[in-house]
């Protein structure tokens, strides 16, 4: 017992003891447990903004209000849990309580801030869109909208007559963004309507419209759907609620139906149908963004019209890595990383005790990550990274922790600084004054001495010198440097910092030019102040020379050094001048520019466009961006601009047509390091304005030489999907890199098989997504993109491709003519529209007699859009029809074409066929006619005579061949000489090399090349008793004259050894088949001679030619008509598939005959 009271003793000793140790750990860094979120109040309220953190104690809270720290009054103040109370809110224009909050809380650790919280005051604003008076035919749909502005957004109803209506019913629906649609207008709605706006600070109604109903016409004529108020492009939050309208007219009443343009299905769980067909989708998510067509259809046919939008999802920022807390010792680094994602790509701030960090020497941001090099003691603190967009911020914290050690080296004495030159310092120090035997390194730090984020550079070096010269350094520049001194246990403290300056240089180039003239006598000559790099110290004068491109003699003009334009006046008008510029600083002077020709205007007394002010910039060493605006009065009935650039010293390209409402271009796929001369011009329908000049030159590109670095990976998961006939929307996604800040992105856009590069599109963004627009329709697109991170560019992405989509047609099919080519059949023929870049899906064919289409009813015929012809059938006669085309797609219908007019004449019956819609002609068959029908029935019968007369020729040349053959086997009579053997088997006397004198009866050979069995006419087949007589032919033939030869004779190839034998078979009665086709033992030579397992004479071998001809003269059919008639009337053919089978159905009496 007391062992055991012993033992709970030390437990409940330990546990005392180290609870408040954990405590400690748990809580040494602050944090929050509550923080402010936004809120929304009426005016004069009170409210509470909630702050609550936790750490080691004592806790400070402060309040910052739009970044600045609020001060507390007796209508603001704290509470004492630390949230903020205001007693009564305010909202004056001088004094308004609106803006965004932060508390800030502070222990000996360090500070921490807080997320923003958004104070906003409820508030109802004026109507900005009010309803209009609409007239609409009965049955028909009628729309009204109304707007306004208002926080929190408010509830919108509708009144009709000062009577409010249901928010749905079955004709009416009443959407949450303040339209009312009504659909089959009837008499009775006919009155007034207005809408009435409701939220928290106050109700307004709008001014009333009124509704109108025409009565319908009788009767009503069926119209194609159309689509009056289509989707719009939304940009929603996420978790809110995204409605996209479509209300569609047609008759009958059009059904409406959504999809999206990737193929994804729609999700059924947060969709619903509002209405007749508006899509709301509620608690929006990112998977919800993209394209919805909307497809309004007339029942139970194809005709349709179709209406996109866009929906982009916005998130707040979300972290997906956090900074972790970290020790360092002093002089060593510190990384944090932090990682959001949201929509838009949020902004990373790191903060350090609540305050921004700078970036300088020692310390780095990037993208993602704050470096921190050679760390001091001063460094240690707590650390914030807060990720920010439009929906919102999120803050993330760790600690750095700075430890010191004993027995470290004191800092380097002494340092000493001197210019040896324009790009080169020396600098001097002595050793540290203790510890310096421990000395294994020291390390040089220098940077920019003015500005602010310079980059700071480090150049380490042995510890057996203290002189160093560092160049490579801009002329003219204040420079600071530090000395660290490094032992194996660690880093020394900085030395005293120097600064020194360089000298300074002449320019390292001259100025680039824009030139423009204001009239035909002037050039107004500007140019922009070089960089501190390429001036390479204070300009103190510029130098201008010009002169005319035919005469020599140069005028020069020197210039102040702080001028940066100058007009040359009581020029020449319409004659072209070179101009040049060079700049100078204390040193001397610089060499001049390049020339520059501009041409003045000529003299005349119309008012062209004035040059615009053009600027250029180079965004990488690839791209350049160019914007200009007009002087004020230049824009009237402007059309257009004309821009040209070259390369200096090439001759100048095309000019490219930018449309009048724009204000910027962007050159791309230009080459690094070289001077581009640039010339805009705007022109009107009175000509060409005048023109203005400008030279730019491209730096050069940071290569993995200079960077030590590879070039950052091109963006992947490029997307493009059509958003309309003339825009494409892409995105794509970042690559995966971890270091660097984004610049931007480039897109280049042109048309697939695009010839001229000057065309190419260049589009800047620094999103993830852009809507490319001006596009043309129906036109295949490439899209590629490409990324610029601290000054490197990424290669290409893989190249997109996507369509555009086309526009409805807005013109008729032409060359619409109509042919009777029988007594109530009638062909119309047409030819697709006149216009470029439309695509057509089907035409439509109106046709109506007069009395028909005096009272509206007309018959439909459609036909696929390769089509451009149709068959009217069933016509009656004595009647004149009327006959008209239109073209359509899936974004809408065409025009009719003007109608054409038919007659049917008198005394034809009409004939009806089976279906009468269902003919369709090939392209090959535009307009066939009366004459045209006769002369192809006429060349027809031509050739079926002429077919008729060859196959007579051909049969009567066989039937004397057939004659010849048995002429010549009756005058051999026993024994047959070579030459009758040719000529009964041609194909089988060319493949024989030798030719011995004929032996009699059967022979096989034995050598093993086939099995076929031979006589001195060819392959046989065994002789059956019973004679089979039956054979098909194609005509009839006369074998009277045929007779048999008892005994043949044979032919053998030298070398070969020959069996002969003789042959007894049961007989076998010829069936029906095997009278009509043929013996049935198996396939004939020339069958199974397709098997690929082909055999000649002796020697074995294939050949395809001696094959073709053996099957010619050995097949079944193939032999002549004598030893047909002969032979294969008993006999049957022992094949190559089935040998065995055919021997032992044979009694064979063989005995060797010597050769």
């Amino acid at each position: 017992m007391a062992s055991f009271k012993t033992d709970l003793y030390q437990r409940l000793l330990l546990f005392a003891v180290f609870l408040p140790i954990s405590g400690v750990m748990c809580f040494s860094e602050l944090f929050f447990i509550k923080e402010p979120h936004d809120v929304t109040v009426m005016r004069r309220d009170a409210v509470v903004l909630d702050c609550q953190a936790h750490g080691e104690a004592p806790i400070g809270i402060r309040w910052l209000k739009n970044g600045v720290v609020l001060t507390e009054s007796e209508r603001v103040y704290l509470l004492t849990n630390g949230s903020l109370f205001i007693s009564e809110v305010e909202s004056r224009k001088d004094k308004s309580d609106e803006g965004f909050y932060q508390c800030l809380a502070q222990n000996k650790y360090g500070s921490i801030l807080s997320q923003k919280a958004r104070l906003t005051i409820a508030s109802l604003s004026t109507f900005t869109q009010q309803p209009s008076s609409i007239m609409v035919m009965e049955g028909s749909v009628a729309r009204f909208t109304c707007k306004i502005t208002a926080t929190p957004p408010p509830i919108i109803t509708w009144e009709f007559n000062r009577v409010t209506l249901p928010l749905a019913t079955e004709r009416i629906t009443v959407l949450p963004s303040g339209i009312l649609q009504i659909q089959g207008v009837e008499r009775t709605d006919a009155g007034s309507y207005r809408c009435v706006a409701t939220n928290i600070a106050a109700r307004r109604r709008s001014s009333e419209a009124t509704l109108t109903v025409t009565a319908a016409p009788s009767p009503r004529v069926p119209q194609r759907p159309r689509i009056i108020a289509g989707p719009q492009n939304l940009t929603v939050a996420v978790h809110s609620t995204a409605l996209l309208e479509c209300m569609a007219t047609g008759i009958p009443r059009p059904l409406i139906s959504w999809s999206r343009a990737d193929h994804k299905s729609i999700d059924v769980h947060k969709t619903k149908v509002l209405g007749n067909g508006n899509l709301l989708i509620s608690d929006v998510k990112p998977q919800h963004a993209g394209i919805y067509y909307c497809r309004a259809t007339t029942p139970g046919t194809r005709n349709y019209t179709i209406a996109a939008a866009n929906i982009t999802v916005l998130a707040p920022p979300s972290l997906v890595e956090w900074p972790e807390s970290v020790t360092r010792p002093r002089a060593g680094t510190a990384r944090f990383v932090c990682v959001a994602e949201g929509f838009p790509t949020p902004q990373i701030t790191w903060l350090k005790n609540g305050e921004p960090v700078h970036s300088n020497g020692r310390i780095k941001m990037y993208n993602s990550k704050l470096v921190i090099n050679q760390i001091i003691p001063e460094d240690d603190g707590i650390y914030q990274c807060e990720a920010e967009n439009e929906q919102g911020s999120v803050l993330a914290m760790a600690r750095l922790i700075v430890v010191m050690s004993d027995n470290r080296p004191s800092a380097p004495r002494n340092v000493r600084a001197d210019t040896v030159s324009s790009s080169a310092i020396l600098l001097a120090w002595e050793r540290p004054m203790y510890n310096s035997d421990k000395v294994i390194a020291y390390s040089v730090h220098y940077m920019k001495a003015e500005g602010l984020n310079n980059e700071e550079y480090q150049i380490v070096i042995g510890n057996d010198t203290t002189r160093y010269i560092i160049d490579d350094l801009e002329a003219g520049r204040n420079y600071t440097f530090y000395i660290v001194a490094y032992m194996p246990m660690g880093a020394s403290r900085m030395s005293d910092h120097v600064i020194q300056r360089t000298f300074e240089d002449v320019p390292l180039r001259a100025p680039e030019l824009s030139l423009t003239s204001r009239s035909p006598t002037d050039i107004q000559v500007s140019w922009q102040p070089l960089s501190h790099k390429l001036s390479r110290g204070r300009v103190s004068a510029y130098r201008l020379s010009y002169r005319t491109s035919t005469d020599e003699t140069l005028t020069q003009l020197e210039l102040s050094g702080h001028k940066t334009h100058h007009l040359l006046e009581g020029l020449q008008p319409d004659t072209t001048y070179l101009l040049r510029v060079a700049a100078a600083t204390s040193v001397g002077w610089g060499e001049p520019s390049a020339w520059t020709s501009h041409r003045t205007p000529k003299t005349s007394s119309t008012k062209v466009p004035l040059a615009p002010e053009l600027q250029l910039e180079s965004l990488n060493c690839t791209t350049v961006v160019l914007r200009w605006h007009l002087p004020a009065g230049s824009g009237t009935g402007l059309q257009g601009y004309k821009l040209s650039y070259h390369e200096e010293s090439q001759p100048e390209g095309p000019p490219t047509q930018i449309p009048p409402h724009h204000r910027q271009h962007t050159i791309g796929g230009l080459d690094p390091r070289k001077k581009y001369h640039v010339k805009l011009l705007a022109y009107s329908l009175k000509g060409d304005g005048y023109q203005a000049d400008q030279t730019i030159s491209t730096p050069g590109c940071v290569s993995v030489r200079d960077r030590l670095v590879p070039p950052p990976p091109p963006p992947h998961h490029v997307y493009a999907h059509s958003n309309s006939s003339s825009s494409v929307f892409l995105h794509w996604a970042r690559p995966a890199f971890t270091s660097g800040q984004t610049v931007n992105y480039t897109v280049r856009c042109n048309p697939v098989g695009l010839q001229n590069a000057s065309l190419v599109l260049y589009l800047q963004t620094a999103t993830q997504s852009l809507m490319v627009s001006d596009l043309d329709p129906n036109t295949n697109y490439e899209f590629a993109v490409r990324l610029h991170v601290d000054q490197l560019s990424s290669p290409w992405s893989p190249v997109v491709y996507q369509t555009t989509l086309p526009e409805a047609p807005t013109r008729a099919p032409v060359g619409l003519k109509v042919t009777l080519i029988e007594g109530d059949t009638a062909l119309v023929s047409w030819k697709p529209p006149d216009e470029p870049n439309i695509a057509v899906t089907h035409y439509t064919i109106l046709y109506a007699s007069r009395r028909a289409w005096a009272a509206g009813e007309w018959q439909i015929l459609q036909r696929e859009g390769s089509v451009t012809m149709a068959l009217l059938e069933n016509l009656q006669s004595g009647q004149v029809y009327l006959v008209k085309v239109s073209a359509s797609n899936q974004m809408g219908d065409g025009p009719f074409s003007p109608s054409a007019e038919l007659s049917v004449r008198e005394g034809h019956a009409s004939r009806t066929h089976g279906s009468t819609h269902a003919t369709v002609f090939s392209d090959g068959f535009y307009h066939l006619d009366q004459r045209s029908m006769t002369g192809i029935v006429v060349g027809v019968s031509i050739a079926l005579t002429c077919i008729i007369i060859c196959v007579l020729i051909l049969a009567c040349r066989s039937k004397s061949r057939k004659s010849s053959t048995a002429k010549s086997i009756r005058q051999a009579g026993g024994q047959t000489p070579p030459t009758a053997v040719r000529m009964a088997n041609e194909s089988q006397a060319e493949s024989v090399e030798v030719m011995m004198p004929m032996m009699r009866d059967h022979f096989i050979d034995a050598k093993g090349g086939t099995n076929l069995i031979i006589n001195s006419y060819g392959p046989v087949k065994h002789i059956t008793e019973k004679k089979r007589m039956k054979r098909w032919n194609f005509f009839k033939r006369d074998d009277k004259d045929v007779k048999k030869v008892s005994s043949p004779s044979y032919s053998y190839h030298q070398g070969a050894v020959l069996l002969c034998y003789t042959e007894t078979s049961p007989p076998h009665p010829p069936s029906s088949l095997q009278g009509l086709f043929g013996p049935t033992g198996g396939d004939s030579e020339g069958s199974h001679s397709s098997e690929g397992s082909h055999e000649t004479g002796d020697s074995g071998r294939y050949s395809h030619d001696d094959t073709e001809a053996t099957n010619l003269s050995l097949g079944v059919g193939s032999r002549p008509a004598s030893l047909q008639g002969e032979e294969s009337e008993a006999s049957d053919e022992v094949t190559e598939k089935e040998p065995m089978t055919e021997v032992t159905e044979t009694t064979l009496q063989m005995e060797p005959h010597p050769v």
